[in-house]
C-alpha cells in the first residue's frame, strides 16, 4: 500500500496542520498588532475650566470618564484611532501641578499640551490671536525688597524667586533670584506651526507665556511684566504644568489664545476658548501623524 502524500487521509491531515499553522500565524500577528495599539502612550490635553476643555473632549471617540479626587476629570478616548486624554485641571497653579502629576503617573503620556485662554501683555496682539509657548515662566514667585514698617510697598523692585533652586536658601543663593523659563518642546512646536494655516480667526505667534495665581488688571503692572519677563500673555496654569512635565521628562507645549488684552482695550470674548480648542485639535492630529511615522 502506498504511504506517500497521495494518500487521501495523509493529505487531509497535512492540510489541516497547514491551516492550523497559518491561522496561528495570523492570530499571533493580530495579537501583536493589538498589543502595539494598547501600548501607544496617549497625548494629554489640559484645560482649566469646562469652557476650556469640554469642546475638545466632545470631539474624542470612544470616550470614558475617570475622576481623581473631587476636582480632576479625565476624558479618555481617541483621535484618528490614537489615544488622547483631555484633563480638566481646575484653575490655578496648584490644581494644575497636581493634575499633571496624577496624569503622568496614571497614564504615562507621550506629550502634554496645556491650552486655554489668556490675557494679553503685548499690545501688538489682539483678541483671538494665539501664542505658542516657546517659553513659559512663573511670574508669581517673587521675593520682595527689605523695607521696614512705614517704608511702603514697591512692587517694581520685587525680584524673581526660582522655586526649583532648592539646594540653597532662596534668601542667600543669588542663582535663586532668576526667573526660570521652561522651553516648549521642539517637535510639538513644529507640529503646531505646520497647521498654522488652518487657523483664520487671528494670527499665531511664538512667545513667552507667564503664569501665576494672580489676575493682573493694572496696565502698568502688565507692562512691567512684558518688559522684564518678555511675556506675551498671562494665565494661571501653564508654568506649573511645564515644571512637572520637565521633572518627568515629558514633552510639553502651552498654547494660549487671547481672550482679552487690557494693553490695547481688547474686550473679553468667551468664544475664544472654543476657537483655541479647534486649533489645538488640528495640532494634535498633526502630532499624531508625526508619532505614527516614528
Amino acid at each position: 500500500m502506498k504511504t506517500g502524500i497521495s494518500n487521501p487521509i495523509l493529505l487531509s491531515i497535512m492540510v489541516v496542520i497547514l491551516l492550523a499553522v497559518l491561522a496561528g500565524c495570523s492570530s499571533a500577528a493580530e495579537s501583536s498588532e493589538a498589543e502595539k495599539e494598547q501600548t501607544k502612550r496617549p497625548i494629554l490635553i489640559q484645560g482649566p475650566m469646562p469652557i476650556e476643555a469640554e469642546n475638545f473632549a466632545e470631539r474624542l471617540e470612544n470616550v470614558e470618564i475617570e475622576e481623581s479626587g473631587s476636582t480632576f476629570e479625565f476624558y479618555i478616548g481617541t483621535v484618528d484611532g490614537y489615544p488622547v486624554i483631555v484633563s480638566k485641571t481646575g484653575k490655578g497653579m496648584e490644581n494644575t501641578a497636581a493634575a499633571t502629576a496624577i496624569a503622568i503617573e496614571k497614564y504615562n503620556p507621550a506629550a502634554i499640551i496645556n491650552q486655554g485662554t489668556s490675557g494679553g501683555h503685548d499690545p501688538e496682539l489682539n483678541v483671538f490671536d494665539i501664542v505658542l509657548g516657546e517659553r513659559t515662566v512663573n511670574i508669581g514667585s517673587m521675593k520682595t525688597g527689605d523695607r521696614v514698617e512705614g517704608e511702603g510697598i514697591e512692587a517694581t523692585e520685587w525680584k524673581p524667586m526660582d522655586v526649583m533652586a532648592s539646594e540653597g536658601s532662596a534668601g542667600e543663593d543669588p542663582n535663586a533670584e532668576k526667573a526660570r523659563y521652561y522651553e516648549g518642546d521642539a517637535e510639538l512646536l513644529a507640529a503646531a506651526n505646520r497647521v498654522n494655516d488652518s487657523y483664520t480667526q487671528g494670527k499665531i505667534v511664538e512667545g513667552t507665556i507667564g503664569s501665576a495665581d494672580l489676575w493682573n488688571n493694572e496696565v502698568d503692572r502688565i507692562n512691567w511684566f512684558h518688559k522684564n519677563y518678555e511675556t506675551s500673555v498671562e494665565e494661571m496654569e501653564s508654568a506649573s504644568s511645564a515644571m512637572i512635565s520637565k521633572a518627568y521628562d515629558v514633552p510639553f507645549l502651552a498654547i494660549r489664545i487671547l481672550s482679552n488684552n487690557k494693553t490695547n482695550d481688547g474686550a473679553y470674548n468667551p468664544e475664544t476658548a472654543a476657537a483655541n480648542q479647534e486649533y489645538v485639535y488640528e495640532v494634535v492630529q498633526e502630532y499624531i501623524a508625526f508619532l505614527e511615522k516614528e
